[in-house]
């Protein structure tokens, strides 16, 4: 099963210090983890899970802003002594995560250089995420934004097959749900992807890279640099 890379990249000690406080969940499409201004009562590490962190504007209007999967920690907030959330956490892919209570994350964090240093590092890496995003969603067509943001998710979900509607995709991306059909539509017939009742498969990665934004190769650098880890090629079936 995948891991946490978070967690996984841990010295052993401070893992075992750890695994207490753990609780092994399941995260299912749709679930809300957070709402803004809410407090943050429990952290997440997802493994073969993703969450989206949106913005809401207006009461209703959501865009996102982030996306947190196997890499990372869902309540980073938390690690910078804040425990009140600014966006929506939203699960958009289903799956394993490992949770753990804001109390109890305290005196872990508190207590374990391993762990600060980890999220300090992944704090790094989503803050260049989310404002590359703003950059993305200001200056680059929808169909490359698209490529994108599916890139992302089958990199943290570790498969290229995964469940989405439009619908969904419509609040990702920040368009009307005829945006994502025009685009879904058009890297269909370039046969980079299969998209059928909410399912999508990634059938042609180089090509979907190539048509992807310029955002993507710095995004997935930043998600990447983690502690023993390195920047590399990965292949999916």
């Amino acid at each position: 099963m995948q891991a946490n890379r978070l967690l996984a990249s841990l010295p052993r000690k401070s893992y075992r210090d750890l695994l207490p406080k753990l609780a092994a969940v399941t995260l299912e499409f749709g679930d809300v983890l957070y709402e803004p201004g809410a407090r943050i009562r429990d952290v997440y590490f997802p493994a073969r899970s993703v969450v989206s962190l949106l913005t809401v504007v207006d009461g209703h209007n959501e865009l996102e802003v982030g996306l947190v999967g196997c890499e990372g920690m869902v309540g980073i907030p938390l690690a910078l002594g804040v425990d009140i959330s600014s966006v929506r956490a939203l699960v958009q892919g289903g799956g394993p995560a490992m949770q753990m209570s804001a109390a109890g994350f305290r005196k872990a964090f508190n207590a374990s250089a391993p762990l600060r240093d980890g999220l300090h590092r992944y704090a790094h890496g989503l803050m260049a995420q989310i404002t590359q995003t703003a950059a993305c969603n200001r200056f680059h067509r929808v169909e490359a934004r698209l490529a994108r943001w599916l890139l992302m998710t089958r990199d943290r979900v570790g498969s290229a097959e995964f469940r989405l509607t439009q619908e969904f995709l419509s609040h990702m991306l920040g368009v009307r749900r005829v945006g994502v059909t025009h685009a879904a539509s058009a890297l269909q017939r370039r046969k980079l992807i299969e998209y059928e009742r909410g399912n999508i498969r990634l059938v042609d990665a180089a090509g979907l890279e190539a048509a992807a934004c310029s955002c993507y190769p710095m995004v997935r650098q930043h998600a990447e640099k983690r502690p023993g880890a390195s920047v590399r090629k990965r292949t999916y079936g």
